[in-house]
């Protein structure tokens, strides 16, 4: 159970690309069909991804398993934590996402958010620019997550 609930540390950044270039596509989908049902597909998939990494996610599974071994078939390894830390970002705004669509029925927060998650998918999956691995080094830096929980971040600090 206990490896179950860990998260890969290394992480190839060709998977995590994959895997929000997905959840961008996703994310305008959401957008444009304002859909409940898609809207919990990218919360289940964010709350797999942040417990269990890519093992009980769909996206994750995909990317891992197929698309970057079969046909991107590239590897370059990068800390865990800070993927982690953007994976829980996103599932902070997904679970907003997913209760402003189907419980309060305000599509104007979830569109707005949907829109800033896309972005953010956007930035990773075709720029490579990881925003929350961008906010998870300043924590660091500002002592607001300690070292300990990344030793082989401190390499980021430097950069």
């Amino acid at each position: 159970m206990n490896n179950l609930l860990s998260f890969p540390n290394p992480v190839n950044e060709y998977a995590a690309r994959t895997v929000a270039f997905m959840v961008l596509s996703l994310s305008i989908m959401t957008l444009v069909f304002s859909s409940p049902w898609l809207s919990a597909i990218l919360f289940y998939g964010f709350l797999a991804r942040v417990l269990t990494g890519p093992k009980l996610s769909p996206m994750g599974l995909l990317a891992t398993k197929i698309i970057v071994p079969h046909l991107i078939k590239k590897e370059k390894l990068v800390a865990g934590p800070p993927k982690r830390f953007a994976q829980l970002i996103g599932l902070i705004l997904s679970v907003t996402i997913f209760i402003s669509i189907t419980i309060y029925k305000f599509n104007i927060l979830a569109n707005i958010l949907l829109i800033i998650l896309s972005i953010f998918a956007f930035l990773e999956s075709i720029l490579g620019f990881c925003a929350g691995c961008f906010v998870f080094q300043y924590l660091i830096k500002y002592k607001l997550i300690p070292n300990s929980i990344c030793e082989a971040c401190n390499n980021i600090q430097s950069n």
